[in-house]
């Protein structure tokens, strides 16, 4: 084992590493009850996606990749469905009105995982380590964690959305409202769902300043002990037949796909969108666990580690896909396994075992009310806003980009839309200050190209929702 994962070489041992895959495991489990909770659109089915079926396809996609990370790469960091493009994932089908269907959007991120593995191959994906400032990459992880805390509020209803106008809105259409019409709104404190979401947000938030591992897991699973008392928890779950002890992998939704309704429903600006979201997700992580675990000092060594990993990364798109889950990627918590001491693949193994033997506690993780998730969903966002420290905001060429993309993002309840104003932003705004003299900031080549089709994608395609 020491010589298969260079524990040695790396300055760790297998008890080292063994602890810091199970803190990573603790950090993110909370996974398991969020994802099918997200896209089940909470159990009501609204979507169209079965809770089991998600919670099967979450685990063996976290488990499976997670370990091909491990094994394969030597990288201790772990895959799952992304927080932010579960949530994405799930808009765009409810948003729709039954025009896109779940099928569809699997059938969308299993073809824009093809497209990463051609671009990883090619090297253009590692590409994006060098092109995007520092800044926009900051950006974007702040904006993800905004639009999941927006999620998060609406979803517990202590935000709610409500229109106080003086015409009549159509029913499902977006509609303008005027400066002084109402669109967001505190929720009823007297909801218990509404009280018991407080609740799970100050006890994750304790945990996190008493720095007790896996916080936002044992909050989660606190919040749901005090919802039974508040009856907000169904307990019928550990009895149900649609979630038993040992897992019924009949229920997955195995290469449900739909390319054909997908070519129908406008495959191009489907397919870009999930291709840009997940892009430019997964590097920032990628590189910000190297730079935490130490392995970029020697930046060509680290470099092609990242680039190894990102083949991993975009055949777990494509896996995620295939079992029935939104797109897969790497997790921003496996620095807290790095943290740990985790410095191979071990620490990736030992997470990914965790995940398998998951699929035997359904009956558990679905006792978890919404509340409590949308709890975790609301402190991850504090989590990915810690990188607003990384942005010089007293440089306007990069402050004004970096915050289009960050407030873009939740306030158009769009990801998409906030890295590409961000892009185009930046380009304009360094080519006018390299050119005034004003300024002095590299633009990538691979910037100008980025840039011109996000223009084209607006031009022909539009924006509206």
């Amino acid at each position: 084992m020491d010589r298969f994962f260079k524990l040695k070489e790396n300055g760790s041992n297998v008890r080292t590493e063994i602890m810091a895959g199970l803190t990573t495991f603790m950090t993110m489990a909370y996974i398991l009850a969020v994802n099918p909770n997200v896209l089940s659109s909470f159990g009501t089915g609204a979507t169209g996606m079965d809770w089991t079926a998600v919670f099967l396809a979450t685990a063996i996609a976290a488990g499976v990749m997670t370990i091909a990370m491990g094994l394969f790469v030597n990288f201790p960091v772990a895959l799952a469905p992304g927080m932010g493009l579960n949530a994405y994932f799930a808009t765009v089908i409810l948003s729709s009105q039954g025009k896109f269907t779940y099928q569809m959007g699997l059938a969308a991120v299993f073809i824009s995982g093809l497209i990463f593995i051609v671009l990883t191959v090619t090297k253009v994906r590692q590409l994006l380590l060098v092109a995007v400032p520092d800044s926009l990459k900051h950006a974007i992880t702040v904006g993800i964690g905004l639009f999941i805390t927006i999620v998060g509020l609406k979803n517990s209803g202590l935000m709610t959305v409500a229109v106080e106008a003086g015409n009549d809105i159509p029913a499902h259409k977006f509609t303008d409202v005027l400066s002084f019409e109402t669109v967001i709104h505190m929720g009823s404190l007297h909801d218990p769902v509404v009280q018991l979401t407080i609740i799970g947000i100050v006890l994750i938030a304790v945990l996190m300043v008493l720095q007790v591992r896996g916080a936002i897991l044992f909050g989660i699973l606190l919040t749901t002990i005090i919802g039974i008392f508040m009856g907000q928890v169904n307990l019928a779950s550990l009895t149900d037949a649609k979630t038993t002890w040992v897992p019924d992998l009949s229920k997955m939704a195995l290469g449900q796909f739909d390319f054909q309704g997908l070519w129908n429903a406008g495959i191009i600006t489907v397919i870009a969108t999930f291709t840009f979201v997940e892009l430019f997700d997964t590097f920032g992580t990628l590189v910000g666990t190297a730079n935490r675990a130490g392995f970029m000092k020697n930046k060509e060594e680290g470099n092609k580690r990242v680039g190894k990993a990102m083949m991993v990364d975009a055949v777990a798109v494509s896996g995620g896909a295939l079992v029935g889950t939104s797109t897969v990627t790497a997790f921003i918590e496996s620095a807290a396994g790095v943290a740990q001491g985790g410095r191979t693949g071990l620490t990736s193994v030992t997470t990914g075992v965790c995940f398998l033997l998951a699929l035997f506690l359904a009956p558990i993780a679905a006792l978890i009310p919404g509340s409590a998730t949308a709890a975790a969903l609301i402190v991850v966002g504090v989590l990915m806003m810690q990188a607003v420290k990384e942005i010089d905001f007293h440089d306007m060429t990069v402050a004004i980009p970096s915050f289009l993309t960050i407030v873009l993002m939740p306030f158009t309840y769009n990801i998409a839309n906030g890295v590409s104003f961000g892009i185009v932003v930046y380009v304009i705004l360094a080519a006018v200050g390299n050119m005034s003299g004003k300024s002095n900031h590299k633009v990538h080549w691979l910037m100008w190209i980025l840039a011109v089709l996000i223009i084209l994608r607006y031009v022909f395609i539009g924006s509206e929702g």
